[in-house]
């Protein structure tokens, strides 16, 4: 079985800062927009190399999502940055009228999302943005699982034209995948080969789903792992040619069961092959205050529930 080397663990958002601080020396068209929160996302470089592309709108992120669909009319591709609570659940309309709905090239990048936003607690953590944003007609939607895979997608997607989600966090998580991958939204990375079961994972349960597949393995349970980064184009392909093989599959998020990508996965199965399917994801509930680690562990959001889940799948497969 393949394994995954974890070269140190590093934090999702200063992902996005060190691709933001490479957009900023190669695209003179690339902007930055931040709502008082320039430290937490990481965007000093930016702000400190290029002011003049460089807006500090502060404590008011609806003003700064409608100057920044007005920026793209000049040709513009402003990325926006504040917590993934306030960058969604806060600024909806403003993001369905001004980008969505007017198809705006504007990227909206939100960091702290999740649970493992941790102390803070059920305010500030969103388990429904996922599900609010790609419900959005023309929306494309990311949700990254290291270090590495954030950079690589925050340079990504400012050539992409259209209105992005990015997803990213604020814990320091394995930074597992290539230093120098090249980022391709709405491909699925086929990260372990297996027969058994199918378990798909986006953002900070990948390396779980990894750590997930070495314990199945030892169970003489072959585990194919795919890495979701977007959720929006799903790779459908990739998924159904996965079940095709294991006939079972579990996915795991961090992020309401309802809306997330396990409920997209569930209607791409209902379309074209059903099969079993557990559900690793928080189940109808909101946050509360405590460290990453024993919220991940009280929400069954690690390597520990995917194998429970992996192993009710199978038993279901079978029965």
């Amino acid at each position: 079985m393949k394994t995954y080397t974890n070269t140190g663990n590093k934090d999702t958002r200063s992902g996005f800062g060190a691709g933001l601080t490479e957009l900023g020396k190669t695209n003179e068209n690339v902007v930055a927009l931040c709502a008082d929160l320039t430290g937490s996302l990481k965007m000093n470089d930016f702000e400190k190399n290029h002011p003049e592309r460089f807006f500090q709108i502060g404590i008011a992120e609806a003003n700064m999502i409608g100057i920044a669909a007005g920026m793209t009319i000049g040709g513009k591709i402003p990325f926006t940055g504040t917590f993934a609570n306030f960058s969604t659940g806060r600024v909806y309309d403003q993001i369905r009228q001004s980008v969505a709905y007017s198809d705006k090239n504007v990227k909206i990048c939100a960091s702290h999302a999740g649970l493992t936003l941790g102390e803070d607690g059920a305010t500030h953590q969103i388990l429904e943005d996922l599900g609010l944003m790609k419900m959005l007609p023309g929306m494309t939607v990311i949700n990254t699982c290291d270090f590495n895979q954030t950079k690589a997608a925050t340079i990504a997607i400012a050539d992409h034209e259209g209105p992005v989600y990015l997803r990213f966090g604020r814990p320091s998580v394995p930074n597992f995948t290539p230093e120098d991958q090249t980022f391709e939204i709405g491909k699925a990375l086929h990260l372990i080969e297996g027969s058994d079961v199918t378990i798909v994972a986006t953002g900070h349960l990948v390396w779980e789903a990894l750590e997930a597949a070495k314990t199945l393995n030892e169970e003489g349970i072959s585990a194919e792992v795919i890495d979701i980064h977007t959720i929006k184009p799903l790779d459908e392909k990739a998924i159904l040619d996965s079940v095709s093989k294991t006939k079972c599959i579990v996915t795991a998020e961090e992020h309401n069961y309802l809306g997330g990508l396990g409920e997209s996965i569930s209607r791409v199965l209902a379309q074209h092959q059903p099969a079993p399917q557990e559900f690793v994801a928080t189940h109808d509930t909101f946050g509360e205050s405590g460290t990453p680690e024993q919220l991940m562990e009280k929400y069954g959001l690690n390597a520990e529930a995917i194998v429970k889940a992996a192993q009710n799948v199978l038993k279901r497969k079978t029965s």
